[in-house]
């Protein structure tokens, strides 16, 4: 500090998404398995804001097998994670995943592969990163979550502006707390669960991806079924 805005996503809710994105996934067959949870780092605080709110959907509604905090964020130790959930729960048992990122998502994935496991049980993530939109295309991953940040952007200049015209932050809509200060101005930024249904209506619409840079010729057939063009 001192700080005197903040703009950011409200990463509690970021869990929130992925756990209703998992539970509308799995429909009536929620209690039909396990799933496995995938969180973030624990030396990560932002990893534990997610966690929280993924628990608060997903507790009581499905059995939670098993359940890790992954190192570092790493995809190849959460490879590692899902190999010893695997083994732990057995291969027809997992009805799904929670994965708190794509990078973990995409090494979930690889393990579930690997072991034989189709189709694929639905699998959560994070940011909205290219393969992991291509996965979603290509049927591989469930959902992603897209944080725009376009509007954190316009919320970040226009608190600055307003700070040095020394006018007060009518737009913060809510207080956050720091180490350092508290009750500090805030915007929060809505985020958005992604599935294929909504592909071109978010991170196309946006111009974060186009089209033609989703669909490689690796995955040309399956955005045809979705109607990306």
């Amino acid at each position: 500090g001192p700080i005197d805005a903040y703009t950011s996503f409200d990463n509690e809710e970021v869990g929130h998404v992925q756990g209703k994105a998992l539970l509308t996934a799995l429909g009536a067959k929620a209690k039909d398995g396990r799933i496995v949870m995938m969180n973030g780092a624990v030396t990560d605080p932002n990893a534990a804001m997610f966690k929280k709110g993924a628990h608060t959907e997903l507790d009581g509604k499905v059995d939670i097998g098993e359940e890790y905090d992954t190192k570092d964020w790493k995809p190849e130790n959460a490879t590692a994670n899902m190999e010893a959930a695997i083994d732990s729960i057995g291969n027809d048992k997992i009805i799904g995943v929670y994965s708190a990122n794509d990078g973990m998502a995409g090494g979930v994935i690889a393990a579930l592969k690997s072991a034989g496991i189709f189709p694929i049980p639905p699998v959560t993530g994070q940011d909205a990163e290219l393969a992991a939109v291509q996965r979603i295309v290509a049927g591989e991953q469930y959902a992603t979550v897209y944080k725009p940040y376009a509007p954190e952007a316009a919320a970040a200049a226009e608190m600055a502006i307003l700070l040095a015209r020394g006018m007060e932050l009518g737009m913060a809509q809510t207080d956050v707390d720091s180490p350092t200060t508290k009750a500090i101005p805030s915007v929060l930024v809505p985020v958005i669960s992604v599935t294929k249904e909504n592909i071109g209506e978010t991170v196309i619409k946006d111009g974060v991806y186009t089209a033609a840079e989703i669909c490689t010729p690796k995955y040309k057939a399956a955005c045809a079924e979705l109607g990306l063009k």
